[in-house]
């Protein structure tokens, strides 16, 4: 028998400021460790103006996780440790798993009218891959396929699978599932998810009730720029509102192991969190050769 998942939390985004100063939006971040194992932060980046984001985040570390980054509107050049340089572009997504270690940068730059609109989410790495060889898969947005239902509802795909169809990314250890969901106006879309992996969505454009309704309880109606965190179940039920909804649905097999987290690395003690600060400033954290990315 099937069961649908309720809305276990709903959370509203919050300005902060990242890189060398882009405003942005914060969806969720350390404080959400475990409840969102495997994911540990996603930021929402969206301006018409330049100066909100033109200065970029320029050369930094990571280890121990994997960044993915998608655009709607503007790009992102990016360069790295590995000699690897392109740009991601609207509609396109890049899953970068930085594993053992990676120097990178990410330069946003805005469409012809200036509107940049992207969103970075980071997932973990289990202990037995974080070392793993450094890789990326980019993804344009021709590449990524649209499932349209009979109900007027359609989902990009751009990692898992919907109705046989499945996205480009593929090959990712936390089994995930990224989705980028329109439901119009009143419409109703249920979609099945893996019973025991975490689940949420975040709100792009619209609202809808997340969840159905149960007697005494009225359903979550959240907006846009927000965060609905979903209790266990194999099936999310989502009724958009009167303008409509659009958000993304992600989900991913929880690693459930200790995490030691400072900046830009995550690892599962302390004492690697140590050595991985020691290394970057002793010049031995890149663990590959210039031109050895693994895709």
């Amino acid at each position: 028998m099937s069961s649908v998942r309720n809305v276990k939390r709903v959370l509203k985004s919050q300005p902060t400021m990242e890189g060398a100063g882009v405003r942005l939006k914060r969806a969720f971040t350390y404080q959400r460790v475990p409840e969102l194992d495997p994911f540990l932060l996603m930021d929402d980046f969206g301006s018409d103006n330049p100066d909100d984001y033109i200065k970029g985040f320029p050369w930094h570390p990571h280890r121990g996780i994997e960044t993915i980054s998608y655009m709607l509107d503007g790009e992102i050049e990016h360069g790295d440790s590995m000699g690897n340089s392109g740009v991601i572009r609207a509609g396109g997504i890049q899953w970068m798993t930085a594993g053992s270690g990676i120097i990178h940068q990410e330069m946003p730059h805005g469409a012809p009218a200036g509107k940049m609109h992207g969103f970075q989410l980071w997932a973990n790495l289990p202990a037995a891959n974080k070392m793993m060889h450094p890789r990326y898969q980019d993804i344009v947005a021709e590449q990524v396929p649209v499932v349209a239902l009979d109900n007027g509802v359609t989902i990009k795909v751009l990692c898992g699978e919907v109705n046989g169809v499945k996205g480009p990314v593929k090959d990712i250890v936390i089994d995930p599932q990224y989705l980028d969901v329109t439901i119009p106006a009143g419409v109703t879309y249920t979609h099945p998810t893996q019973a025991g992996y975490t689940v949420f969505a975040y709100i792009i454009a619209g609202s809808g009730a997340f969840e159905p309704a149960q007697s005494g309880k009225s359903p979550a109606v959240p907006g846009i720029e927000t965060v609905v965190i979903y209790g266990d179940g194999d099936q999310v039920e989502i009724k958009a509102g009167v303008d409509g909804a659009r958000f993304l649905l992600l989900s991913g097999k929880p690693i459930r192991e200790p995490v030691a987290w400072y900046g830009p690395i995550v690892m599962n003690t302390r004492e690697e969190l140590a050595t991985a600060f020691e290394e970057y400033q002793n010049g031995t954290f890149l663990k590959h050769a210039k031109g050895t990315s693994q895709g």
